[in-house]
């Protein structure tokens, strides 16, 4: 349990085990300290208030006889079993963040869910035994600020990798090490110091980016996306004084495409003229399914122009937030400085573990067998599909059931969680719903065999319904 804090009248009427005693009792009727949670002791707590331990312990002893607390001799006192008062909070502060974007934390991934990686898949011994060790390394280690950047030890391996896997060459000092991608993008934005308000997105794209660029104070300008990626001709158009553009050129999100080489071509000599910027999403990179993965946006950037961010997240875990940002050369001093200042880099224990992996081939070996998993899976779940499917339909790690226009996507989504399923409706990754595609994103990374097939007919039945 965290450090109770609350203030003493030292001169009311009062007497000081009283106020100790009202202000627990309040902090437990109203659900702020929950059922079991150990309260300080009373040495620790008479040290932290700075009255005597005969002051606590006629506190605590009150707080026994009200039935609040209940005292385990030597292992502490905890918060008995009581029905807290609904604490008075407004709307806005008790749903979750982002709603539209993250929803039922607190349960395993379901069939059909997008953007996590295959439960059943992951080795978990052997991750284990790896952070097991580095967590006692981490703890063993001299009790000092780490480097905001990250662990050198995991930069290096990082850099390492990119030069291998995705034709990109950088130093060790060019990476920051963040919290997932939405800490890299956060980075990007403050390092950038951008004077146009105007940011090209991609049209349809990752609503996270949109929002927050807006909380950001940026506008984002939605670039329709065609077979070939982000149309650059068209962003020229309708923003011709934004410099930046945040795109996901190995695997669009959520279509899938991959950027062509004429638009990245275009897109680098955009950024050149306009002295601008690229922001690349390496979204998916590794685990390309189909085809050949194409190297790094950032891998033919001549100009240091571009600004490179990969996580770890949908190849090892979400749980991790572990990300990276890859900088020119000619920012990384400012990068190293806006990571001290604003977000420094944490979790040392998995940055040790993640840095092993990648260091004696782990990961790549991992990535493979989960490549080799995932096509067995999108390879079944094709099979159930019509014939109308077929392999086109692939969007990442994603099947894409288009629907018509008249079909509420969002609905069909909604409703198929009663049946424990998790497709994602396409139209939410449009600017506007006037001129969005309907369709469902079919994550193909938890199928597991016994449950693929009834569930996909619950889905059918599901879009029939709508159809009708």
């Amino acid at each position: 349990m965290g450090i109770l804090r609350f203030s003493l009248d030292r001169q009311g009427e009062q007497s000081l085990s009283e106020q100790i005693r009202l202000s627990i009792a309040d902090a437990i009727r109203q659900g702020y300290l929950y059922e079991g949670a150990r309260l300080p002791s009373w040495r620790d707590l008479a040290a932290q208030l700075g009255v005597s331990r005969g002051t606590i312990k006629t506190a605590y002893d009150r707080l026994s006889d009200d039935q609040l607390v209940l005292s385990k001799g030597a292992a502490g006192t905890f918060v008995s079993a009581v029905l807290p008062l609904a604490p008075q909070v407004t709307a806005a502060t008790s749903r979750l963040p982002l709603p539209e974007l993250y929803q039922d934390l607190d349960s395993a991934p379901k069939l059909f869910q997008v953007g996590v990686p295959a439960q059943d898949g992951f080795p978990f011994k052997h991750w284990s035994r790896i952070m097991l060790r580095c967590t006692r390394q981490a703890v063993a280690e001299p009790l000092r600020y780490p480097d905001p950047r990250g662990e050198h030890v995991l930069r290096k391996e990082i850099a390492a990798y990119l030069a291998v896997s995705r034709g990109l060459l950088c130093s060790a000092d060019q990476i920051i090490i963040t919290n997932g991608y939405a800490g890299a993008l956060g980075l990007a934005l403050h390092l950038l110091r951008l004077d146009s308000r105007q940011v090209w997105v991609e049209n349809p794209g990752y609503p996270l980016t949109w929002h927050a660029l807006s909380l950001a104070g940026y506008i984002p300008v939605p670039v329709p996306v065609d077979d070939q990626g982000i149309c650059v001709e068209q962003g020229i158009a309708l923003a011709a004084d934004a410099r930046l553009a945040i795109v996901t050129p190995s695997q669009q999100a959520p279509l899938g495409v991959q950027l062509s080489l004429d638009r990245r071509q275009a897109l680098l000599i955009w950024a050149q003229e306009k002295a601008g910027w690229i922001i690349e999403d390496d979204y998916l990179s590794e685990l390309q399914l189909s085809g050949q993965a194409t190297p790094a946006l950032a891998s033919l950037d001549r100009n240091g122009r571009v600004i490179h961010i990969g996580t770890f997240s949908k190849t090892i875990s979400p749980r991790l937030r572990l990300g990276f940002m890859v900088v020119p050369a000619s920012l990384s001093e400012r990068a190293g400085d806006t990571a001290a200042a604003l977000s420094p880099a944490s979790g040392l224990p998995s940055q040790l573990a993640v840095a092993e992996l990648l260091r004696d081939g782990h990961y790549l070996r991992h990535i493979r067998r989960m490549k080799r998993l995932y096509i067995q899976r999108r390879n079944a779940l094709l099979a159930l599909m019509s014939a109308s499917v077929s392999a086109k339909n692939i969007a990442g790690l994603s099947l894409l059931l288009s629907l018509d226009d008249d079909v509420d996507d969002v609905a069909i989504a909604e409703a198929a969680k009663a049946f424990n399923l998790a497709p994602a409706p396409l139209s939410p990754w449009y600017a506007t719903q006037t001129k969005a595609r309907k369709g469902l994103l079919l994550g193909v990374t938890n199928l597991s065999s016994p449950a693929l097939e009834e569930g996909y007919q619950q889905l059918a039945e599901l879009v029939a319904r709508h159809r009708s």
